[in-house]
């Protein structure tokens, strides 16, 4: 048994732990450029309750609030000049993971500056970002326990992650009570992403001990919760579990990887900017179906935290939950036509060969075109 695990991250985990925030900022910088998307945070008061936090703890503050889902390329240049130009020395964000993910570019192209798509595409490398604070208002993307930041090239479509150390924030709250007030439509598509994520790093050729007791443990826990809080936002023990599953599910991608399913479902949200849980709820089922003889054994471990047997009736338990969650659409629904499906692929393939790698079944191209037909 060989394998090495490092990810420096720090979670501040519990109910009304968002109190903390001006406390904890202070501890990272002086002059804060807060990242937040353009309503949730403002309708829900979050937003003016950090910037009253940071004043008293001292911290100045300067508001970016264009984060937007699947963020681009270019929304990262946009923050990263204000930061540079306002002297910001650390980055606040507030929101989902697409909020986290915008703050954690800006962070990074703010200090390394230059085209980021040569970082993202490991043309360059760097260890430098200003610090992070990351409080999550969504329970899916994980983005507060990792060093990732998915970004959309407007100018290619690709949508592919910018990864390294720096960028784990460094200091993340995760605040069961600022969840509750997800509509479910978005609870579902988190909550999915979430488990997705998981089961990603669960059967991945690259998982190793300490990742797979991690991901069994977020896939139990959000089995456990994820219709739960569906049906009654109030049940905060499951909201715990959830918030818990997905902070997990980031982590344990963050060592070993994502595979098929959120490689192909990238190339769809950047093509179409697509809400990326239902893109993996639509791909799901045929990219599970063709992935049973690679790793039939995790696969039926996942069955039974499902609800199931064995790997026989794993798409079935899947199936069942995207029913239960109303998250049937399919790519056709989401504007994705059969004319698509070889930009899908040879995209795919550019920017996701190393999540294909890792996969337990390896799609060739046929393959991965016939998934995607499948799907719509």
């Amino acid at each position: 048994m060989n394998f090495q695990y490092y990810l420096p991250v720090n979670l501040v985990f519990g109910r009304g732990k968002a109190d903390l925030i001006g406390e904890k900022a202070a501890s990272l910088g002086k002059r804060a450029l807060i990242v937040t998307g353009g309503r949730s945070t403002k309708e829900s008061g979050l937003l003016a309750r950090t910037e009253e936090q940071l004043k008293k703890e001292g911290v100045s503050s300067v508001l970016f609030d264009r984060a937007e889902p699947n963020p681009l390329t270019t929304t990262v240049y946009e923050g990263a000049e204000i930061a540079s130009g306002e002297g910001c020395d650390l980055v606040v964000a507030l929101g989902g993971g697409s909020s986290l993910d915008a703050a954690k570019g800006i962070a990074f192209q703010a200090v390394n500056g230059g085209d980021i798509n040569e970082y993202i595409f490991g043309k360059k490398v760097s260890d430098k970002a200003l610090p992070v604070l990351a409080v999550p208002t969504t329970c899916g993307t994980g983005s507060e326990g990792n060093g990732f930041a998915v970004m959309t090239n407007p100018d290619t479509l690709d949508k592919k992650s910018l990864r390294c150390s720096a960028i784990v924030p460094a200091c993340s709250i995760i605040d069961p009570l600022l969840m509750t007030t997800m509509p479910k439509p978005v609870l579902a598509s988190v909550g999915f992403d979430a488990l997705c994520h998981n089961m990603d790093a669960y059967i991945s050729a690259i998982s190793q001990p300490l990742t797979d007791i991690m991901a069994l443990e977020g896939i139990r826990l959000a089995a456990d919760s994820l219709i739960k809080v569906y049906k009654d936002s109030q049940d905060l023990d499951s909201w715990e579990k959830l918030c818990l599953a997905s902070t997990l599910g980031g982590m344990v991608i963050n060592t070993a990887g994502v595979t098929a399913l959120h490689g192909m479902e990238h190339p769809v949200s950047g093509l179409k900017n697509a809400i990326h849980g239902k893109g993996l709820a639509a791909l799901a089922p045929s990219v599970y179906e063709a992935s049973i003889k690679g790793s039939p054994e995790k696969i039926a471990a996942m069955s039974k935290i499902l609800g199931g047997k064995d790997e026989s009736d794993f798409v079935d338990r899947i199936k069942n939950l995207i029913g239960e969650l109303k998250l049937m659409e399919t790519l056709g629904d989401m504007g994705i036509k059969e004319t698509d499906v070889p930009w899908l692929t040879e995209n795919c393939m550019k920017i996701s060969a190393a999540s294909i790698a890792n996969h337990p079944v390896v799609f060739s191209r046929e393959e991965i075109r016939d998934i995607y037909t499948k799907s719509i």
